[in-house]
């Protein structure tokens, strides 16, 4: 029974690792012949990539009457992406962030978190909601290609670089990135079921599935995609394959999902009280941590990983029947805010030291 269960996880975590490394690598080559800038591949082909078994887990779940599975795996994704993903990366390889994030695409990262928790008030997100959420999806899409097109004739210092790589047939690029994404897909797939079945093994609610396990299982290839992405020196990537993908799973995933479903999807009381407004703070804080510099430092890495670690600790208490209140939800995120600006100061000291 427990060999039944290790083999999937164990067999999708190598898989997610190898097919990651297919899909940056050809995704950075492929950006580098076309002349568009790594931060774009990332917002798009990476991030779309990744996000695809978001999009495959939360539709069947919800298709099988397993809402809160759909809902906990998008919420409980966009808390991983920035929290572990980003933190993670950040304590290998400080990462660069690009100005066009700050202006455009964490702004409407942040905007996005807001309408999904402000839909999700009457506890549905409607067919009309899921609509209205693609309908974004494809504005958003569009101007990024019209941003490509203004910017095609200028490379990313990250893209110059990989220009000195070996060349190789474009064949062979395309090939990589399909055979990434659908690599990405099957691992993930392996390792959410064998997941999901240890989690039901030992009596976890579905809601709280979908939070952690399977969250943490659908985030992976975002994880093994920056971590490679970071350790290649590909930093513009890193970073917009984590906004993009929680853009993406925001208006696509859960915008397809809520489209298909018979009835739109369901939302629980703990995902609208707890859940999203951790999701929009862990957002927010972003951009203090994206300004200071330009980039993530280790410092916030290790705040990164130490938020998570805390919001991990309020979702065991949950599972153990702690009753959360607004109030704990409001002392989340003072916590989360208090630690962002003493670590920010420290670091904006630091910059003025130096400089």
């Amino acid at each position: 029974m427990m060999l039944d269960i290790a083999l999937p996880i164990v067999g999708g975590l190598a898989g997610l690792v190898f097919a990651a490394h297919w899909l940056v690598e050809g995704a950075a080559r492929i950006g580098q012949r076309l002349g568009v800038s790594a931060i774009i591949i990332g917002l798009t082909m990476v991030a779309f990539g990744t996000s695809a078994p978001e999009l495959a887990v939360s539709l069947r779940a919800s298709l099988s009457d397993s809402a809160d599975i759909a809902v906990g795996n998008i919420v409980g994704s966009n808390i991983f992406n920035v929290l572990l993903i980003l933190g993670l990366s950040a304590l290998i390889l400080p990462l660069a962030v690009h100005r066009h994030l700050l202006r455009r695409d964490v702004p409407l990262m942040i905007g996005v978190s807001v309408l999904v928790w402000g839909l999700a008030f009457d506890s549905r997100l409607s067919t009309l909601d899921g609509a209205l959420l693609v309908a974004i999806l494809l504005s958003y899409l569009g101007y990024l290609v019209l941003a490509v097109r203004r910017g095609r004739a200028e490379l990313d210092p990250e893209a110059m670089e990989a220009a000195g790589k070996k060349p190789r047939a474009l064949w062979v690029d395309l090939l990589s990135v399909v055979a990434g994404i659908g690599g990405l897909v099957l691992a993930a797939d392996w390792l959410v079921s064998g997941s999901v079945s240890l989690a039901r093994l030992l009596g976890v609610s579905e809601l709280v599935i979908g939070l952690t396990i399977v969250s943490l299982g659908t985030s992976l290839p975002e994880l093994a995609t920056s971590v490679i992405a970071a350790i290649k020196g590909e930093r513009d990537i890193a970073v917009g394959n984590v906004v993009g993908s929680n853009l993406f799973n925001l208006l696509s995933v859960l915008g397809l999902t809520a489209l298909i479903a018979p009835g739109g999807v369901y939302i629980s009381l703990q995902a609208i009280q707890l859940d999203m407004p951790v999701m929009i703070a862990v957002a927010a804080l972003c951009v203090p941590m994206f300004l200071i510099g330009l980039e993530i430092g280790r410092a916030d890495g290790a705040l990164m990983m130490a938020l998570l670690t805390t919001y991990l600790a309020v979702l065991v208490g949950v599972a153990r029947g702690f009753e959360f209140t607004p109030q704990l939800v409001w002392q989340l995120c003072a916590v989360i805010g208090v630690a962002v600006v003493a670590v920010q100061g420290v670091q904006f000291l630091r910059t003025r030291r130096v400089s």
